[in-house]
């Protein structure tokens, strides 16, 4: 098969999650796709964001965030949650704005998994700035749970490709992961 060199730098696909912040004493939404698991044990979360977003603010001053992972049914307010800045207009107002453990970790109730986490470290990089936070706290709505795990067929979760920018939801089982590759010997 030939390859393509592309112009982009592509990295495919992204989770589509809202990083949540108090920034100014008000609950912010940022929709981000650079988010991964960093650590096993303690568990920790990165999400990096450009150094123009509001919410960096609200989690370099109080040293948490949280990261809310929406269904597709609330793609159009995830989306705008990611072309409107909370410098001009008040995001907390689309959702129900629920708190935790930590109390400038603001989640949203109608995603169906919240995760708040206490700011570890902040990464500076000529973009971007990297926030790693160790998760003190995950939830996940009832009815998205398969045998007391999280469902992500069940909670339609969504993902983003670029560069052609369309988001897609999660489908069907490919493989057990950690057993198909056994097949193989």
């Amino acid at each position: 098969m030939k390859k393509i060199k592309l112009t982009n730098n592509v990295f495919t696909p992204m989770p589509v999650c809202l990083v949540g912040a108090v920034v100014n004493n008000k609950p912010n939404f940022l929709t981000v796709g650079w988010v991964s698991r960093v650590n096993a044990a303690p568990p920790m979360i990165m999400v990096a964001l450009n150094h123009s977003h509001y919410t960096n603010l609200g989690i370099s001053q109080n040293k948490t965030f949280s990261v809310s992972i929406p269904s597709a049914k609330l793609i159009d307010k995830t989306d705008y949650c990611g072309i409107k800045s909370g410098k001009i207009i008040d995001k907390s107002e689309l959702f129900t704005v629920v708190f935790g453990e930590l109390e400038t970790a603001p989640m949203i109730a109608e995603c169906p998994i919240n995760i708040e986490c206490k700011l570890i470290s902040e990464v500076e990089l000529p973009s971007n700035t990297v926030f790693i936070g160790e998760i003190v706290n995950a939830y996940v709505d009832e009815q998205c749970l398969t045998n007391d795990k999280p469902d992500y067929k069940k909670m339609e979760a969504v993902i983003l490709t670029m560069p052609d920018n369309n988001y897609w939801k999660i489908g069907e089982n490919v493989a057990k992961a950690w057993s198909i590759g056994k097949t193989i010997e």
